[in-house]
């Protein structure tokens, strides 16, 4: 384990931070514990994590971009991001969701810069092109450093009634095009999102996942919303670069609260009188790769709509199907289907229909019952 840090950090400067720990259980079963989904290369043969990382070179200077991942792929990782360095990798011992993962990386950042500005970013997104997102989230930086406590997220136009992401309710504008975000809610009902959607995106936006704060402002945040996680991050932070970190980080991680950071902090700071929470508008082509059909919307398509991952398949009077396989070898043959999900492993091969690919949590788990590990 990497307990150092090089000497080219200095004062105020942007630090870019990829959340890559996420397991990717909706993407089974290419999508494996020792292979999580944002390190198969199956975006054009490329990785989302290269992908991620790659997209935000230019943005920070030389040494900012940092990743946070399990511990356990830590070699995995350093060996695909060749130019990242051990300095650049934050490793869990555990996953204890996004609030533990933001508020280590930035007690970390915080210890050896106090000024710093953090861009956080996800390893399961598809987002183009990358020249016009770099210069939206130059923006956001520049919002975050406007001075003030301000913590800056970045909103999409939504285009759907989606239950599964977070919405932005905007108010007035705050800097730029930034606006004011009046209320921050997680994952809302049906009938709520599609109220939202139906105001337009002037009133409502997906929220990205994607943010940018000052560490002291987003590490005062969790000291007040969530006392109990900002005193074991700051332990381990204060143990970073020293003999006992590997023995800090091991006691005090496993044991945070596990929460994500848009429930313990954005949605309680979009009501804090304290401070701001900004929205950036981020208008570019996103996809959240978080599900097989929405990965099937980054494949190319035959003339009958069927999305193609695979060296080799033979699809006869089949329609609006996903076949995928990580062996170029491999032959999918299809007959007579429609809006399936194919997908070819050595050890799994999954189908089930579209709209149930939702569902491949409980299908995974029950796999690891009855199967073992090697088949999770």
């Amino acid at each position: 384990m990497y307990t150092g840090w090089s000497a080219c950090y200095r004062t105020g400067m942007r630090f870019a931070l990829i959340l890559a720990g996420g397991s990717g259980t909706r993407l089974w079963p290419m999508s494996r514990a020792v292979m999580p989904k944002q390190l198969v290369p199956f975006i054009r043969g490329r990785s989302l994590l290269t992908l991620a990382y790659n997209r935000l070179q230019g943005l920070v200077e030389r040494g900012g971009c940092l990743v946070c991942a399990g511990e356990s792929h830590r070699k995995a990782i350093l060996e695909e991001l060749t130019e990242l360095g051990p300095e650049g990798f934050l490793g869990e011992p555990e996953g204890r969701d996004t609030l533990s993962a933001l508020a280590y990386a930035s007690a970390v950042i915080a210890r050896r810069d106090p000024d710093a500005t953090i861009g956080v970013f996800t390893a399961d997104h598809l987002i183009e092109p990358d020249e016009k997102f770099r210069r939206i989230v130059a923006r956001g930086y520049d919002t975050a450093e406007q001075g003030g406590k301000v913590l800056v997220t970045f909103g999409i136009t939504p285009t759907s009634a989606a239950t599964g992401f977070g919405y932005l309710r905007l108010g007035p504008v705050f800097h730029g095009e930034s606006r004011i975000v009046v209320e921050f809610r997680e994952k809302p009902d049906k009938a709520t999102a599609e109220r939202w959607v139906a105001e337009g995106p002037d009133h409502f936006l997906w929220n990205s996942g994607m943010f940018v704060w000052k560490a002291g402002v987003f590490l005062d945040c969790v000291k007040r919303y969530e006392p109990a996680v900002f005193e074991g991050v700051s332990r381990i932070a204060d143990a970073w670069g020293t003999a006992r970190f590997a023995a800090t980080i091991a006691a005090v991680y496993p044991a945070l609260r596990k929460s994500s950071v848009d429930f313990a902090v954005m949605e309680k700071a979009s009501r804090d009188p304290a401070l701001k929470v900004a929205a950036v508008p981020l208008s570019v082509s996103w996809t959240d790769v978080g599900s097989w059909p929405a990965f099937a919307e980054t494949c190319p398509k035959d003339e009958h709509g069927n999305a193609l991952a695979a060296e080799r398949f033979l699809l006869v009077d089949t329609t609006g199907t996903l076949v995928a396989s990580s062996d170029p070898a491999h032959l999918i043959a299809a007959l007579g289907c429609e809006d399936l999900v194919i997908v070819h492993t050595p050890t799994a091969t999954l189908v089930c229909r579209k709209d149930r690919a939702e569902d491949l949590k409980k299908l995974r788990a029950l796999a690891a019952e009855r199967f073992g590990a090697d088949y999770v």
